[in-house]
């Protein structure tokens, strides 16, 4: 891609000058439109050193409404940002509707800096660009404008900048080691900047390269990109909203199927425990995994547990027994409800990805990410174009953390019809359990029929080898605590003996 780009591209200051007044009403004005129609865009700036991505970025905001964006600056990893998976930090920078997101440098640090400092181990390496098209695959779907610039300049036009900005005080703090290291091997970095771009450069998320040479040809192309991008997203954005919306019963309506693949046929719901049994279990397990978990806290193994299942079906009961086992400081209650108006306004996943655990800690979810293709795939709060995608986003998604050296484990706790009955009219009847059941629980079981053929099918497209579900019979409480806690268990000692 680098290879035939012409660095002699200029323009004159005059010409500049006449096409900035024209671009620079047209930016503002998009940025308004799309904060109106919650657009949400992001603009990565990436480039050799001294190409000017701080020029370019300053030139780009002038005529925004700084309350309408903000810019971040991507340096190494911070102890906290290594201790989570490495897409982590840039989910935090993900932009609301309507918002702009600017990102001097971005993930692709994994893929020039730092491979080319050595920071970048070959586990990582392996998985990093398959990563990052996965993740740029998911924002675009969900219609996210992801603008990416790669600033060029020749070695000779680099030593030139790097020389001028070292030789002044107010500036010479912006060269660092690593700028020369990577200027003295220009060919070198070149290199690898040219497969990064190659391995990552895609029709929902193309590449735009800069030949930054003469920086008011930089500056112009940049901007005049930027507007293009933005009109073509509104114009997009007024199509879609002239399609006509299947209804709630149609998109959320699930044909029966005599053929269907099913986790759930078979399961015996019968299997249960003496409470002698589970005591002494209880206790055991208990045990082992306190100790357990200050093992995964000294060779910083992160964990995430969701739990799932119909409701009552015993969730809180069994994180409760877990918890009882774990240092408070080492891990956190996720409980998740309908998003809030700020969730509302991000990636479906955001809410998720941003309460990952840092490594050595446990994250534990009662209710998850998996709502998307139940809750919200039943109830119609997504289309069914979203519903569908989830699936393989979910996915990657998992894969991203279980690539980072993540445990994740996913239990669906399962009962039948007539014993969440029992245990909604015991509730009822129990002044000290009445807030937990619903009028919401009593139309969920309405749908009862239609809810199991939607958590047949995600329990079989989403178990995974790195993130299984584990089906819990959970009609006795006794034996599904104990199945859980055996399970997580067992999970975390294969994996400390296999990654030793």
């Amino acid at each position: 891609m680098l290879e035939k780009i012409d660095l002699s591209k200029k323009m004159s200051k005059k010409e500049f000058n006449t096409l900035m007044r024209e671009l620079d009403a047209k930016l503002g004005r998009l940025q308004r439109i799309c904060k109106e129609k919650r657009i949400p865009v992001i603009i990565a700036v990436e480039g050799f050193g001294a190409a000017g991505k701080g020029t370019m970025i300053n030139r780009l905001i002038e005529p925004l409404d700084p309350r309408g964006f903000k810019v971040y600056t991507t340096q190494s990893e911070t102890e906290n940002e290594h201790y989570h998976p490495f897409l982590w930090r840039f989910w935090n920078m993900m932009p609301g509707k309507g918002r702009i997101s600017i990102l001097d440098r971005s993930w692709y640090r994994i893929l020039l800096n730092d491979r080319f400092d050595g920071k970048t181990d070959a586990k990582s390496l392996a998985t990093a660009a398959d990563e990052i098209n996965s993740f740029e695959k998911l924002l675009t779907d969900d219609h996210i404008v992801l603008i990416k610039f790669f600033l060029v300049i020749s070695q000779k036009e680099q030593k030139k900048r790097l020389k001028k900005l070292a030789e002044s005080k107010e500036t010479a703090w912006r060269v660092t080691d690593g700028d020369w290291k990577r200027c003295e091997h220009y060919d070198e970095y070149f290199r690898l900047t040219e497969e990064a771009l190659q391995k990552t450069d895609r029709d929902n998320a193309p590449w735009t390269i800069i030949e930054s040479e003469d920086r008011e040809y930089a500056a112009a192309k940049v901007i005049s990109t930027v507007v293009k991008r933005l009109e073509d997203a509104i114009a997009d954005a007024d199509r879609r909203a002239k399609l006509p919306r299947a209804s709630v019963e149609e998109s959320a309506q699930i044909f029966p199927d005599a053929f269907r693949a099913s986790a759930l046929a078979g399961i015996d719901l019968s299997k249960t425990l003496t409470k002698e049994q589970y005591q002494k279990q209880l206790k055991e397990l208990q045990k082992k995994l306190s100790r357990l978990h200050g093992e995964l806290y000294q060779r910083r193994i992160p964990v995430v547990l969701a739990f799932e299942g119909w409701d009552a079906g015993g969730k809180g009961g069994a994180i409760k027994r877990l918890t009882q086992a774990l240092d408070p400081r080492g891990y956190e209650v996720h409980p998740v409800s309908a998003p809030n108006d700020l969730e509302k306004s991000h990636h479906y996943l955001w809410r998720f990805w941003t309460a990952v655990p840092k490594a050595g800690h446990i994250a534990i979810f009662d209710r998850s990410w998996y709502g998307r293709v139940m809750v919200e795939r039943l109830e119609g709060f997504c289309s069914e174009d979203e519903w569908r995608r989830a699936y393989k986003e979910i996915n990657n998604m998992e894969e991203c953390w279980a690539n980072s050296g993540c445990i994740v484990l996913k239990f669906w706790m399962q009962i039948d019809k007539d014993e969440q009955e029992r245990r909604f009219t015991e509730r009822q009847q129990n002044p000290d359990k009445q807030w937990k059941i619903t009028d919401e629980d009593w139309r969920n079981r309405a749908k009862w029929d239609q809810y199991e053929v939607a958590v047949d099918e995600m329990l079989v497209r989403t178990s995974t080898t790195y993130a299984p579900w584990i089906i819990v019979e959970a009609n006795s409480k006794y034996y599904a605590r104990i199945k859980v806690l055996k399970t997580v268990v067992d999970a975390i000692e294969q994996y400390l003996k296999t990654h030793k």
